[in-house]
């Protein structure tokens, strides 16, 4: 996604509505095509077909009805139906009437056919490659088996060439129907018309084409075979698609089926669905989390591990947030209920993922480009094989042999399975580990990138500020001072002002009331306490108000920059009271993060608010080298701005709501799933867990993904253009074309499912470990001028 369609996103564009169908009767990617060309027919809408998901994704004006989409899919000859949330119960798996389900009759009719297929051709096949079989009126024998496979068993490529041939269409079905219907029928007019019925008639197997006398050859092995083969390749890729996208369908069927809610004290179990916000429910040991809430009351350990893919489980009491579907591991705990369904945390995953996978890259765009055109080449080649033949003199036989097989080998299923199989597994996987790839163009972006920009607060560090010291001026009580500056940033919700007024609170239980409160963005806070005017902020703040640090508070203030904590000025009546010093520690696997993105090929920039000493004290932690410190919130997209004008392409990871244009203006935008809704909505990638290892898993799944389909787009192409001259020569026996046809479906798949292999390496770096685990680590901080303010 561009920067600027995605800078739109966020600050908002023109309503559309979105749709989304399930569509049925594609046998390859030109009926995606056909389909997508017709609803994009419609005034003000934009779709996009996926052959790998079936599905056709929809923007359209508001008040446009599914109905009328429907219409127009069914006018073009095939189903479409709006598809139904998946229901499972834990007893009964999904519902009769849900994609799941429908999946599987389809699966199971395929498996019918192709059973009944193979059976009845394998005969066929024997006597047509083995002399010694071809007893007395054998071709009638094989055409007594043969004539069901082509009619019965190969029913599904008629109808489909037959609907399209209605609407002035070709696709894979026309040269399939086309190619072994005619061999049925030329192997008809011999038996009965020409000589290859007659009594003591043999002919040998070859893998090229036999240059035959007319009506002395039949092809009923080559009608039941290809019909076999093709059933065979259909059937496998039916089921590896299934298995691609496992990790969706598992996402989806992750939360709680039922849950216990207390109603006027006492527990009810009732399903998930008829939970409302604000109810409370149990969560018992083991026992899943229903939906996202924060706890009432007890304490736990809840397992993230299958949504976020982080193993450790999390500690949580009181006040906590906790997300559905995670795991209770540890004791009783009662939760409140904050966000139910499609507004749920996992609910937004795994639309995340849907959106994804049915996307399209540009590389995509290219394979459905020549698709489109493909088929309708392929029959004009087909003629002009027949013709050529002929014309050099050749038995009408031979010429008709080499334009079927011309016609088998040139189906483009490969072609429209490259790209979207690879991308359904890719994101699968992705989501399995806590990666969520918003849309398939992220996955060139992640190609190009060579500089990752890392917001320190809440991405390098833990972003949890604690109070680490208080040093009042002379004449200034220390209780005072925490009373007054606790009071003001009491009304703030920078983290760093969470951390002064908890440590404030301490020592004074009850903080005073604060009036004319005033955030000062990047700055710092002022308010009126007890009758004195308090800032509380940068010392440039303090300065500016003419209330500069005395010499003894520089002092202190020079001491807390140089080991890696933020001292934050307060002064009031006209002079600096004092500094309070807060520390944000390292999150503890940002070295060995930083490691990976560099072993990547990739130079980290440390992006933050503190000053120049603060900033390179983190950075040396963790081993990045460049360092752009002291800017403020407002101005971190003009740093990305600038980087891509010195000619870098930028990812940008960050978590606050500041950070959303500059992950916006990156070229690739990571958010941690820890920060902001609006950091997450602005990002191409959501990290869900909070390590930033997940950012080099992202992007080495992004590139894996896309060396993924480039392969399987390089053997696609590669087989047909290879194969199209070879049939055209009359070196490819068409039985052997179509087993070729189907298997190089089934190897493009297959290939595609290797990413289901992909590892995080959270755990590979053992130089990483051994630098995390330094006794002299300091603790890492950032000033009032940090990422958040």
């Amino acid at each position: 996604m561009s920067a600027t369609s995605r800078s739109e996103s966020v600050l908002g564009s023109t309503p559309t509505n979105s749709i989304e169908l399930r569509i049925g009767g594609m046998t390859c990617a030109s009926c995606a095509n056909r389909i997508e060309k017709k609803l994009n027919k419609v005034p003000g809408v934009t779709a996009s077909v996926n052959y790998a998901t079936e599905t056709a994704s929809i923007q359209a004006p508001p008040g446009t009805e599914a109905a009328q989409l429907i219409g127009v899919v069914e006018q073009t000859g095939y189903t479409a139906t709006a598809p139904e949330p998946v229901r499972a119960t834990e007893d009964e798996g999904p519902q009769e009437g849900d994609q799941s389900s429908l999946g599987d009759r389809e699966v199971a009719d395929l498996r019918q056919r192709l059973i009944g297929a193979a059976v009845l051709s394998a005969p066929v096949i024997a006597m047509a490659m083995i002399p010694a079989l071809q007893f007395d009126y054998w071709g009638f024998a094989s055409l007594v088996l043969a004539a069901p496979v082509v009619v019965w068993a190969g029913w599904p490529f008629h109808r489909a060439a037959a609907l399209n041939l209605r609407h002035g269409a070709a696709t894979m079905d026309t040269l399939i129907s086309i190619g072994t219907t005619a061999a049925l029928l030329w192997s008809i007019v011999a038996l009965f018309f020409g000589t290859a019925g007659q009594p003591g008639v043999v002919h040998p197997f070859e893998l090229t084409i036999s240059h035959g006398d007319g009506l002395s050859h039949i092809y009923l092995e080559v009608a039941a075979g290809v019909i076999t083969f093709v059933l065979l390749g259909r059937y496998l890729e039916k089921r590896s698609k299934r298995r691609a996208g496992a990790a969706l369908r598992a996402l989806l069927e992750m939360g709680a089926k039922d849950v216990a809610v207390l109603r006027d004290g006492r527990e009810e179990r009732i399903p998930v669905e008829q939970l409302t916000v604000g109810d409370e429910f149990v969560v018992r040991p083991g026992e899943k989390v229903a939906t996202d809430g924060v706890v009432v009351s007890g304490t736990s350990a809840i397992d993230a591990s299958m949504l976020t893919g982080e193993s450790v489980p999390v500690e949580v009491g009181e006040g906590d947030a906790v997300t559905g579907a995670t795991v209770n591991a540890g004791g009783r705990i009662v939760v409140r209920a904050t966000r139910i369904g499609s507004d749920t945390q996992l609910a937004q995953m795994a639309k995340l993922v849907q959106d994804a996978q049915s996307g399209k890259a540009a590389i995509q765009r290219l394979a459905d480009r020549v698709s489109a055109v493909f088929v309708p080449i392929v029959i004009v080649i087909a003629l002009v094989t027949l013709g050529t033949w002929l014309a050099l003199g050749y038995p009408p036989a031979t010429a008709f042999t080499a334009a079927v097989a011309v016609l088998i080998i040139a189906c483009p299923c490969a072609l429209g399975l490259a790209t979207p199989t690879a991308l359904l597994v890719g994101t699968g996987r992705g989501a399995q580990l806590g990666v969520l790839i918003k849309g398939p163009e992220v996955l060139e972006s992640t190609r190009r990138i060579d500089t990752v920009v890392l917001d320190k607060t809440g991405t390098v560090t833990q972003g949890a500020m604690t109070l680490d010291e208080a040093i009042p001026a002379d004449g200034v009580s220390r209780e005072l001072l925490l009373r007054l500056a606790g009071a003001v940033e009491d009304a703030s919700e920078h983290p760093i002002a969470r951390a002064i007024a908890t440590g404030a609170r301490q020592g004074n239980s009850d903080l005073p009331a604060v009036s004319s409160f005033q955030n000062l963005e990047g700055r710092g806070v002022r308010g009126v306490v007890e009758g004195h005017d308090v800032l509380v902020g940068r010392p440039s703040l303090l300065a500016e108000h003419d209330q500069p640090l005395d010499e003894s508070l520089q002092r202190a203030l020079e001491a807390a920059q140089a080991r890696g904590t933020t001292a934050v000025a307060v002064g009031w009546d006209g002079r600096a009271r004092g500094l309070l010093v807060v520390a944000d520690q390292l999150k503890p696997t940002s070295t060995q993060a930083v490691a990976q993105l560099k072993a990547l090929g990739l130079t980290p920039v440390l992006l933050t608010g503190d000053n120049e000493t603060v900033a390179r004290q983190v950075a040396k932690e963790v081993g990045i080298d460049e360092v752009i410190a002291e800017v403020l919130p407002a101005d971190k997209v003009d740093v990305v701005a600038r980087l891509q004008g010195a000619g870098r392409t930028v990812a940008m990871v960050g978590d606050g709501v500041n950070d959303a244009p500059a992950l916006a203006q990156a070229d690739l935008g990571l958010a941690m799933g820890t920060g902001t809704d609006v950091a997450m909505e602005a990002a191409d990638i959501t990290l869900v867990r909070g390590d930033l290892r997940a950012a080099a898993d992202a992007i080495r799944l992004s590139r894996r993904t896309l060396r993924t389909i480039k392969g399987n787009l390089f053997w696609a192409f590669a087989y047909n253009t290879a194969a199209i001259p070879l049939a055209a020569l009359g070196l490819l026996n068409p039985m052997l074309a179509g087993a070729a046809m189907a298997f190089s479906s089934v190897f493009v798949v297959g290939n595609s499912l290797r990413l289901r292999r992909f590892r995080s390496r959270a755990d590979e770096s053992p130089r990483a470990a051994a630098t995390q685990g330094r006794p002299n680590a300091q603790p890492a901080a950032t000033t009032h001028a940090g990422a958040h303010r």
